[in-house]
């Protein structure tokens, strides 16, 4: 009997150790150095990947916002404009809509953005690209396709004051190509579209 208590006493010990000591590694250690890794190694990655103008952090990277008048709900026609969220880019609240794509609400939906759209930017509702009447999956897409970008560059331009072709090269210039060549499609950040077009404009 003693041995057996014995035996059980020392198997919970080594267990409790083996505890403590995993705890520590995996809970504190690991934490920690993956933590130092990120900020020594990727600190605008492992901080949001925020941006700052002017000394003041004006956003992220790696979520949309929105372009409205102050004020209200209604898109600025001086900046470009992003995908639509049904969550208002809430990076706390995001998701899909979950409606399928012959949802009737939806689709009533995309056909009422896609005439808002077209109106906004003075192009036919042919020209009005999916990226521009649809939300992303993530609700928070910071980024756009230059199609949708393009059909922006007129009004964009005459509300600055600038030129057609000063604004589309800014376009031309913050379009980044699908990733290692093939993954993805060729994307606009609209936030740093909207940066540059401040610095052009002399905001």
């Amino acid at each position: 009997m003693n041995t057996s208590l014995a035996t059980t006493g020392r198997t919970a010990w080594a267990a409790l150790r083996m505890l403590l000591v995993l705890t520590v590694l995996t809970g504190v250690g690991y934490p920690l150095a993956v933590t130092g890794i990120g900020q020594a190694l990727f600190h605008d990655q492992a901080n949001g990947s925020l941006v700052q103008v002017d000394g003041h952090e004006v956003g992220s990277k790696l979520i949309g916002q929105s372009w409205n008048l102050p004020g209200t709900d209604r898109p600025d026609p001086q900046w470009f404009q992003g995908r639509p969220s049904h969550s208002g880019y809430d990076p706390l609240s995001t998701g899909s809509s979950q409606l399928g794509a012959s949802d009737p609400t939806l689709v009533k939906d995309v056909k009422a953005a896609k005439k808002r759209v077209a109106a906004f930017n003075g192009v036919p509702e042919s020209e009005v690209p999916k990226d521009a009447v649809t939300g992303s999956a993530s609700a928070i897409d910071p980024h756009i396709s230059p199609d949708y970008a393009d059909i922006q560059v007129r009004r964009v331009a005459e509300a600055n004051g600038v030129s057609v072709a000063q604004v589309r090269k800014l376009v031309d210039e913050h379009t980044d190509g699908r990733t290692l060549g093939f993954m993805g499609e060729p994307h606009v950040n609209v936030l740093e579209l909207n940066i540059a077009l401040r610095e052009l404009a002399g905001r």
